[in-house]
């Protein structure tokens, strides 16, 4: 008897070749078999012989009039043949490099022919061939599926395999979604919906086909990530922090400005979830300058009232010192002990601060990696926070997480992550978002000019300099590559800068620099010791300098807008008016609309989006991300309505206790049990 679970060669017609072939595609059971969609579909519809348009890709079946005609030079070859189709419109169908067809090819046979016709000469080039036209084909006069193949296997084979698998196992398809969400969404069932991905009847049966199949593959995912996320709160015994309205109104008053809207709204929501018994696993996003770092303190301070200790992990020395200065201007007047912790401070120092750490003598630490080294002892973590969540890889996160016994944990990302991504990459986080500006922030003007316009943007920076102000000037590369031909580098720029901007302190940076160097380099710009600091993108992130007022991009096209849009965030930090320009000659269609996006919006959220849409998910962050999930069907651009419903749903239904007990939802919990997300056996 046939099943889902039973290796592919118990069907008829797959023999050991075969077998070999289909596992190169991943297919190893008959499950698998059913669920290797298409990639594209050729509409193979017969038409009239007197319908057809010009230039245009058509199918019709007709009767083969001629012999061969053909013409031949050295490998290459065409045979052309007169053809008369079934409504008697004669044409000459025509081959490319395909001899082995001629002894087929003779009078009186009739075949099915796709291909592109020319209208004036009256001829057909051949695309696709059917010695056995029939109307109930699977293989020709229809919308036919085409499937990418490994060895001999082809396409036709994989059709009928395909057919033959889905007649024996029509009745064994498990319904796993919800009758209420298949009525609620009008959704095809899975059998329906697989037999007409395979074999569709129209476009319109298969776009409900391909609907229903990814939402069920975004729900499903969607549901372990939910499911993780309640089995995280309600498994694991968190903190529960306690404080006053009082004290926190205290504390409100002693900010030297007033909360947004928006952070406001972070901190209610962080708030709400330290007070909750459970660990906080909470992501914050915002725009570059929105406001991130207040919100930390804000939640490093309710634990600080709560009698519990708190740490900040940020991915370079000079943002921890940074941070920390801010955080003892703030917190530390408030009574809060802080300590700096980072690869350079004196040995007899580290010795001091670990042993205040672990006798509860400091309340909370800003740092480096240095934070996840042994030794490093809190005596009651309560809230970890990690800034530029992105920079640090998982297993980091989690040495700093077992520094405490389940504490709050408090992502912070400065990448505006488009909302369908942050789904899939942080579904199991809840996720604040600050979308606005605090009062006061200066629009920063963009401006895209071509490299010959180079000595005017010179001029230009020697007026900023001259008024006091700083700048950067940012290369795509560290040296010349030979692979790169006309893009700019670092090192060259430096040299070839120094002279035009002759009576001010240019200095280098980029990342093969050691680690020491780049922070000295970047303390002196700090201290305008530099007032021009050509640099790869290794200021992209955190380092806040006011009085950088210019930043310049070579080659911005080579940039995806995301990281234009995180070096643009360097400067606007001040009290003067900031401005970003863009050189670039963009030579595709995708480099023109990054320059223009840039120059129309300074939203960064708006240019996530568009950056997702014309890199696509696995390089919106420059380089592949590995913690894609990777869909068969779904699209995370094209279909991001259907995870937007697929994750409330999933949410909806986790949330709810008759997930766990009605009988119905069965299907689904032995699935997750299946992916390994409920360790407890099911009971019936």
């Amino acid at each position: 008897m046939l099943s889902l679970q039973s290796p592919v060669n118990h069907l008829a017609g797959v023999g050991p070749s075969r077998e070999r072939d289909l596992a190169r595609l991943g297919i190893y059971t008959v499950g698998d078999l059913i669920t290797y969609y298409p990639f594209r579909y050729d509409d193979r519809t017969v038409q009239a012989g007197q319908s057809l348009q010009h230039d245009s890709r058509v199918t019709v079946q007709a009767v083969i009039q001629t012999p061969p005609a053909v013409r031949q030079k050295g490998r290459r070859s065409v045979m052309t043949v007169q053809v008369r189709t079934t409504d008697g419109m004669p044409l000459a169908a025509v081959w490319f490099n395909q001899l082995f067809l001629r002894d087929r090819l003779r009078p009186g046979v009739a075949v099915s022919l796709t291909g592109k016709y020319d209208a004036r000469r009256r001829s057909l080039t051949v695309s696709h061939y059917d010695f056995e036209p029939d109307t109930q084909s699977i293989h020709s006069n229809r919308l036919v599926p085409i499937y990418e193949v490994r060895g001999d296997l082809t396409p036709k084979v994989l059709r009928s395999l395909l057919l033959k698998a889905l007649k024996q196992l029509e009745l064994q398809i498990p319904e796993i979604l919800p009758h209420r969400l298949l009525a609620k969404y009008k959704l095809l069932s899975k059998r329906d919906a697989l037999w007409q991905i395979h074999l569709p009847q129209d476009r319109e049966s298969l776009r409900q086909a391909k609907r229903r199949l990814v939402f069920e593959e975004f729900f499903l995912f969607q549901l372990k990530l939910q499911a993780f996320r309640h089995l995280h709160k309600t498994d694991q015994p968190g903190i529960a922090h306690s404080f006053t309205k009082e004290q926190w109104g205290e504390f409100l008053r002693a900010l030297p400005f007033e909360l947004t809207d928006g952070q406001k709204r972070a901190v209610r929501q962080i708030l709400l979830d330290m007070r909750a018994p459970h660990p906080m696993n909470r992501l914050l996003q915002g725009d570059v300058g929105s406001g991130k770092t207040i919100i930390a303190f804000c939640a490093m301070y309710a634990a600080y009232l709560s009698g519990y200790q708190s740490a900040m992990m940020v991915p370079t020395e000079i943002l921890a010192e940074q941070h920390y200065e801010s955080a003892s201007r703030l917190l530390g007047e408030l009574g809060v002990r802080i300590g700096l912790l980072t690869g350079s401070i004196r040995e007899t120092e580290r010795k001091e601060l670990l042993d205040k750490l672990a006798n509860g003598e400091l309340d909370a630490v800003i740092g480096t990696h240095a934070l996840l080294e042994e030794g490093v002892e809190f005596a009651n973590l309560s809230l970890v926070v990690t800034d530029e969540q992105h920079r640090f890889g998982v297993e980091q996160r989690a040495i700093f997480r077992q520094k405490g016994h389940h504490p709050d944990v408090l992502f912070m990302s400065a990448t505006p992550i488009p909302r369908t991504l942050a789904m899939s990459l942080f579904g199991d986080l809840d996720v604040s978002v600050l979308d606005q500006m605090p009062a006061g922030r200066k629009p920063i003007q963009t401006y895209w000019v071509t490299p010959d316009k180079e000595q005017r943007v010179i001029r230009f920076l020697r007026k900023e300099l001259a008024k006091g102000r700083q700048a950067y000037i940012v290369a795509p590369l560290i040296e010349e590559s030979e692979k790169m031909e006309g893009v700019e580098n670092a090192i060259d720029l430096y040299s070839r800068l120094c002279e035009p901007l002759a009576g001010f302190q240019v200095g280098l940076m980029h990342g093969k620099l050691p680690a020491r160097e780049k922070e000295a380099v970047m303390r002196r710009f700090k201290a305008n010791e530099i007032q021009v600091l050509v640099s790869t993108t290794v200021i992209e992130v955190g380092v806040n300098v006011p009085n950088a007022t210019v930043m310049v991009i070579y080659n911005a096209d080579r940039f995806g807008l995301a990281q234009l849009h995180q070096l643009r965030g360097r400067v606007g930090r001040g009290e003067h008016a900031s401005t970003c320009i863009l050189i670039a000659e963009p030579l595709t269609e995708t480099g023109i609309e990054r320059m223009q996006a840039m120059i129309s919006t300074q939203n960064g959220f708006e240019l996530a989006e568009k950056d997702l849409e014309l890199r696509g998910p696995g390089e919106f962050f420059g380089i592949r991300q590995s913690g894609m999930p990777e869909f068969r069907l779904g699209d995370l651009v094209a279909d991001a309505n259907v995870m937007q419903a697929a994750r409330e749903e999933a949410q909806q239904l986790i949330d709810s206790p008759d997930f766990w007990i009605l009988p119905e939802y069965q299907e689904l919990l032995a699935y997750l049990k299946n992916e390994n997300v409920l360790k407890a056996p099911i009971q019936d």
